[in-house]
């Protein structure tokens, strides 16, 4: 067996949202202004291509750039430290692969690969084991296990499937958008987190799946306080725990009506109000989303204090 690749540090990492023009273009001051942002915030890496970065609705080129984009915006601003995961799922092995040597040539150093989903009934545990080895056997960068049952017809992995991808010397980590902390716990409990990091794709059970040995969280309220959740990482980190779990279940209400407002484009609108840069454009299908009718009491109150950190 080759030498184990490393997994990415502990933390917290964002899903950033690719900010667009009127006429569906990639936004790239916007996309900077966003990157830079979240860099000053704290976070550990950045997510490109992540659910909310709307990976299927771009061309091949656009992904490219976007990585790109992001990891020049680190480097010429003093972030060089800084994390960039590109996620690299495709329909097809040999298009994944591809995705894969083009998330390393734009400056990605670990790629999150979703399970195909276009032929659920075809994705038997073996076919979607005999996937992830043959992307993670060619990938010129470490692999991660994207679980998102939401995004891929309702395909979940359970904790075996995912401890056997485990042992793979190129698979290094998962993200669980599933949001189910039994299954983190059983993997963080079996598999060393120096060789596999577990991270929860919620930060409704951040702080849960700390508790229960997580690598921090991969998640999309982040984009709107990256600060927020560095101070509850701390906060556990210095044993603090009634302060953390206060402001865990802050972030557990604010990110059930950042869903209920519509993910990618409320992302956008609350970032665009608030932040004042990028506009709440996304790509068709998807649709823009108003704020004025949607409850925000607990997302306003953690902005608050975002702004205060």
């Amino acid at each position: 067996m080759a030498n184990k690749s490393k997994p990415p540090p502990n933390g917290v990492y964002v899903p950033a949202v690719l900010f667009m023009d009127e006429n569906e273009d990639l936004d790239i001051p916007s996309i900077q202004a966003h990157i830079l942002r979240l860099a000053q915030g704290g976070v550990t890496g950045i997510l490109v291509q992540g659910s909310n970065g709307e990976a299927q609705h771009l061309s091949h080129d656009e992904r490219k750039l976007a990585i790109a984009t992001t990891r020049q915006t680190l480097d010429q601003n003093g972030f060089k430290n800084v994390v960039v995961i590109a996620g690299t799922g495709g329909q097809s092995t040999r298009e994944t692969k591809k995705l894969c040597a083009d998330a390393r040539d734009a400056g990605a150093e670990y790629a999150l690969v979703l399970t195909p989903s276009t032929w659920p009934p075809q994705m038997t545990k073996p076919n979607i084991i005999r996937f992830h080895r043959e992307v993670a056997d060619a990938s010129p960068i470490p692999t991660m296990i994207y679980n998102f049952p939401t995004v891929t017809a309702g395909i979940d992995l359970d904790s075996d499937t995912i401890a056997t991808l485990a042992a793979h010397p190129n698979i290094v980590g998962t993200k669980l958008s599933c949001g189910n902390v039994g299954k983190l716990q059983r993997l963080t409990s079996s598999l060393s987190s120096t060789e596999f990091a577990t991270f929860p794709g919620k930060s409704d059970v951040f702080l849960q799946g700390l508790i229960s040995g997580s690598a921090g969280v991969i998640g999309a309220l982040p984009n709107v306080a990256p600060k927020a959740h560095i101070r509850l990482l701390n906060l556990f980190r210095e044993g603090k725990l009634e302060e953390a779990v206060k402001l865990q279940a802050l972030l557990g209400h604010a990110d059930w009506q950042l869903g209920k407002i519509g993910s990618i484009a409320g992302i956008k609108a609350i970032v665009s109000k608030h932040f004042e840069y990028g506009k709440p454009f996304v790509r068709g299908p998807l649709a823009p989303q108003q704020l004025q009718d949607a409850s925000m009491d607990k997302l306003e109150e953690l902005i608050v204090l975002e702004k205060s950190l």
